[in-house]
């Protein structure tokens, strides 16, 4: 009895330590069975495709906040188009391009699509750093693949046409038709459509501008575009511009008639002007003939009206007689008397 009480704590401890190793297996098969039912599915998909992506390194994405599903789908679609390692898309890069906000699945469509057209020279990096930027890089390859046509002026613009004059002065409307390959070594800080609408706009402005009637416009809009094709417009754009195709020409108003009817108008309003002035002018010089005529005869007034003081000095100092007075006054009556018929005669 004593040996059995003496072996007792033996026991316990050993019946202990088992539970905790078998509690700590049955942790460890559950987080295995836990990690092995959510990634077997991925890893099977890989191994069959030969992605060369394991378990270890699907939990190890999960860690890096990584989506492995994103990664394991776009390298099988790279490892299926015979994209393997050589052309930089391992599954580090992809977690890399991942983790910076790109676009994985897009990125790898857009390396096929120009694999396959096999014109287009994409690699991954040159394919990352476009889909980083902020721009589509499949849609990038798809229209160098497909050209694009732009319409000029935009449909955003609410015009519809372009005006320009002729050196005849005959306005025409013109709609361009600009057709553009997507120019993938540029699109990286390139200009974008609006940019190919302006210049295009521009150069069909000036082509116009050029011609010496509008008659040879209407005869050859081919013209308009050999003339501004020849200006290289799509230089420092994301685009290659294809050809840049003339789809009407309309006449609309003689805007060289009107503004020669504008100037003369003018013309007109500045003589006019000119002539008021001058007549002001014959106004205002009348008017200052007829105040000097009015001082005048305020000055004859006066002198009239120092003569009786003069004869009668004259009679105080004997220079002047009797006789020679009352001729004076004979001679101002004759003349008051002539004024007084002359009068009547001058009214009428």
């Amino acid at each position: 009895m004593l040996l059995f009480a003496q072996g007792e704590p033996g026991i316990d401890m050993r019946m202990a330590a088992t539970i905790v190793l078998f509690l700590f297996f049955l942790f460890v098969v559950l987080i295995i069975m836990a990690v092995f039912t959510r990634y077997i599915r991925l890893y099977v998909q890989s191994w069959a495709a030969g992605a060369g992506i394991g378990i270890l390194d699907l939990l190890g994405m999960t860690f890096r906040k990584v989506n492995p599903k994103v990664i394991v789908r776009g390298k099988i679609m790279a490892v299926q188009a015979g994209l393997g390692e050589d052309w930089g898309i391992t599954s580090q890069a992809l977690e890399a391009h991942y983790l910076a906000g790109g676009n994985v699945p897009q990125v790898i469509r857009a390396i096929i699509a120009a694999n396959k057209a096999k014109t287009i020279d994409l690699n991954f990096k040159l394919a990352t750093a476009i889909d980083l930027a902020g721009r589509d890089v499949l849609e990038a390859v798809q229209t160098s693949v497909y050209p694009k046509v732009i319409d000029c002026p935009a449909a955003k613009s609410n015009k519809e046409s372009l005006d320009a004059v002729a050196k005849n002065g005959i306005q025409l409307r013109v709609k361009a038709r600009v057709t553009v390959r997507a120019n993938l070594l540029q699109i990286i800080g390139g200009a974008t459509e609006d940019t190919i609408v302006a210049r295009v706009g521009e150069g069909i402005v000036s082509a116009i501008g050029s011609a010496d009637s509008h008659t040879a416009v209407l005869e050859n809009p081919d013209l308009i575009s050999k003339a501004v094709l020849s200006k290289k417009l799509d230089s420092q754009t994301a685009f290659e511009i294809v050809s840049i195709d003339i789809a009407d020409v309309d006449v609309g108003d003689n805007i060289g008639a009107r503004l020669q009817a504008d100037q003369a108008e003018a013309d007109m309003r500045v003589a006019r002007a000119q002539a008021e002035g001058r007549r002001a002018m014959a106004v205002a010089r009348d008017q200052e003939m007829q105040a000097e005529i009015q001082s005048s005869r305020a000055k004859v007034v006066l002198a009239e009206g120092e003569v009786p003081e003069a004869v009668s000095e004259a009679l105080g100092n004997g220079k002047l007689n009797i006789l020679d007075y009352y001729k004076l006054k004979n001679v101002q009556a004759d003349t008051e008397m002539r004024t007084a018929i002359a009068l009547p005669v001058a009214g009428r």
